[in-house]
């Protein structure tokens, strides 16, 4: 059997929902588990997020599947309603689907549900990906209202900046006092928000990658902020190749040895869910000894560089990322974010779910 496998590790996600709601400092708490959560499964994500408030999800599939699951906190679907036709599922399922465009009032008002749903009117604060024009907030709230489908609103934001510099306050600042007149309740925070802002509390907060143990921020690792790794992406060595100097190794032969070197194959590949774009550099553990990737990422192998570590050979462990290598470690080398290495994983790579006892 292919050594590849990912460990998942239940605890983890359990310990890190407990440093969410920590921040959180009694604010009711989403968990977002969209994705199939972030790749480390919905179900097997259920269970360990068990103690959240609710579940934050994208689509009705995932929502359904976490009701089948016996869920029964409350179901927020980020991005609501796709077509109208949904709304008799969002009423059957008590679901609280996300309002951000004036085509899902329309739906809303030409088919109310049975049961008038609870939902959140969202307002672009300054990202410009989804929400009403926060200038329109007047109209858009006295509309929601007076919708019979409509059983209550909770109003919300999504920060554009939360893990930089520039921070959550251009955005909070000016969404907060253009809504502060409804006394509605109100949710904005993300990861990073509720890591280090806790001004953006609201009523709701909606931590995702933390979930998993992944850090919302470049200088901050997760360890600082007390989280865990809740997946480990791990192999072992299936070849150790020699070269001499000028020699080079992988498609393209983009690494090339300026001294005599061995090197490493490890079953791992860009068709398991590393990145291929990943340059040489990126880290990797062998043996529980940091070295680098080599040259090109195939579909089913990458190599590594074993100068420093003359005891490695066929059979040596390997761990891409998870325990002892933080996911954003490699993310950073390769260009990339924790959350798309998360997401990426593969369905042909074996997942074992393990905890820490």
């Amino acid at each position: 059997m292919r050594p590849i496998r990912a460990q998942i590790s239940t605890d983890a996600m359990a310990h890190n929902l407990r440093v969410a709601c920590s921040h959180a400092r009694g604010t009711r708490v989403f968990a977002v588990v969209k994705a199939n959560a972030y790749g480390h499964g919905l179900s097997r994500a259920r269970r360990a997020l068990a103690a959240a408030d609710g579940f934050a999800v994208l689509t009705l599939e995932e929502a359904a599947n976490l009701r089948l699951m016996g869920v029964e906190q409350p179901v927020l679907l980020l991005e609501g309603l796709f077509t109208a036709d949904e709304i008799a599922m969002c009423s059957e399922l008590d679901l609280w689907p996300v309002i951000h465009h004036a085509g899902q009032l329309d739906w809303l008002q030409q088919q109310p549900p049975a049961r008038p749903l609870h939902v959140f009117l969202k307002f672009d604060s300054g990202m410009h990906r989804l929400g009403f024009p926060l200038a329109d907030h007047a109209a858009i709230v006295a509309r929601t209202k007076s919708l019979r489908g409509v059983a209550g609103i909770t109003l919300m934001t999504h920060f554009a900046q939360a893990d930089e510099a520039d921070g959550v306050g251009w955005q909070l600042h000016p969404f907060l006092r253009e809504v502060s007149a409804y006394d509605l309740p109100w949710s904005s925070a993300n990861s990073a928000a509720l890591l280090r802002y806790p001004e953006t509390l609201g009523e709701w907060v909606r931590p995702g990658l933390m979930l998993y143990g992944a850090s919302p921020f470049a200088d901050m690792s997760a360890e600082q902020l007390g989280l865990k790794p809740a997946m480990t992406l791990q192999s072992e060595l299936i070849s150790v190749q020699t070269l001499r100097a000028g020699e080079g190794v992988g498609y393209g032969q983009l690494f090339r040895a300026d001294r005599p070197m061995r090197v490493g194959v490890v079953a791992c590949g860009y068709a398991d869910g590393y990145p291929r774009h990943a340059p040489t550099g990126v880290p990797v553990l062998v043996d529980g000894h940091v070295t680098r990737t080599l040259g090109r990422v195939s579909m089913d192998m990458l190599c590594v560089d074993l100068s420093e570590h003359p005891g490695a050979g066929v059979g040596s462990p390997v761990v891409l990322w998870g325990e002892g290598l933080p996911v954003d470690a490699v993310a950073t080398a390769a260009g990339t974010s924790s959350y798309e290495l998360l997401c990426a994983l593969a369905p042909r790579v074996p997942i074992e779910e393990i905890d820490w006892a």
